[in-house]
């Protein structure tokens, strides 16, 4: 084995399998996908670590076993459409690009933009669409989706994205604000109707522009 492909086997085994990531495609995607070659090269080193890797504009990329628990959550099939909200280093839309026909990526800047397209690029990922848009309300013109995934959190839902999503789609956003934060399951059963579970608990980053909670007035 080279260092690289050690410390991917190591990243795998000790903090994805251990944070119960156990479905096997998920688990070959994240094997396959060079993780490093998204990673901004000043912190290459840090590719594999159990951390959030700094991005431009204070951006961070998701943790390797956040990034694996919302993967296997989704449950993506090859017929998929999804929207990705929040392209930040491409990493995760290369890897839900394995899973599913199309991902459309929103990303706010223009820096973070460039850079996740060439990244998909080089690896030759051509079922990514990565878009210079401001996405805290979702993308409607392309709706509906069958899966919506947002990458920061945000204090409440933001309204009307489930809306876009087709009946039996996944809309999975990490809610609520530190220190307690929920990533949350929202999956559109019929038209009027949705079941809501909680995953786990982490903590992110808050998304631009996020709807905040309306403060209690006495």
């Amino acid at each position: 084995m080279t260092d690289q492909a050690t410390a991917r086997f190591n990243m795998i085994e000790q903090q994805i399998r251990t944070w119960e990531v156990l479905d096997p495609q998920v688990l070959a995607t994240l094997n396959n996908m060079p993780r490093e070659a998204f990673v901004p090269e000043a912190y290459r080193g840090l590719a594999f670590a159990d951390i959030e890797v700094p991005l431009a504009h204070g951006q961070q990329m998701l943790s390797p076993k956040v990034e694996g628990r919302f993967l296997q959550a989704l449950q993506l099939q090859a017929k998929d459409k999804v929207l990705l909200i929040g392209a930040g280093s491409g990493y995760l839309a290369a890897l839900m690009a394995q899973h599913c026909a199309q991902v459309t990526a929103l990303e706010i800047f223009p820096e973070l933009c460039a850079k996740a397209t060439q990244s998909l690029t080089k690896q030759g990922i051509q079922n990514v669409q990565v878009l210079e848009l401001d996405g805290h309300n979702g993308y409607e013109s392309q709706a509906p989706y069958d899966a919506i995934v947002f990458t920061a959190s945000s204090p409440v839902e933001p309204e009307g994205v489930r809306y876009q999503l087709s009946i039996g789609g996944r809309l999975l956003i990490v809610l609520g604000q530190a220190p307690v934060m929920q990533a949350t399951l929202i999956q559109r059963l019929a038209e009027h109707s949705y079941k809501q579970d909680v995953l786990f608990e982490t903590s992110l980053a808050e998304m631009q522009h996020a709807p905040q909670a309306q403060a209690f007035s006495f």
